[in-house]
């Protein structure tokens, strides 16, 4: 599959929790760094994603906020 988004970050899926309509799959993509992506079950079902799968998170936004106090 070719994707024009150049943020595509590599990992492996951690966890899976699965709900009736969406699944929050959580991407381990360094030691210790997270990405958590909610996608359909439906989705989920049809990759055939599981705890151990490798993933790349596309991340496709025209605003990226930083917040510090």
């Amino acid at each position: 599959m070719k994707v024009s988004a150049r943020n595509l970050i590599p990992g492996t899926v951690k966890e899976i929790t699965m709900g009736p309509v969406n699944a929050e799959v959580i991407v381990e993509v360094a030691p210790g760094i997270e990405v958590v992506s909610v996608i359909t079950a439906h989705s989920v079902k049809a990759m055939g994603l599981k705890a151990g799968s490798v993933v790349k998170a596309m991340v496709k936004a025209s605003n990226v906020m930083l917040v510090c106090d």
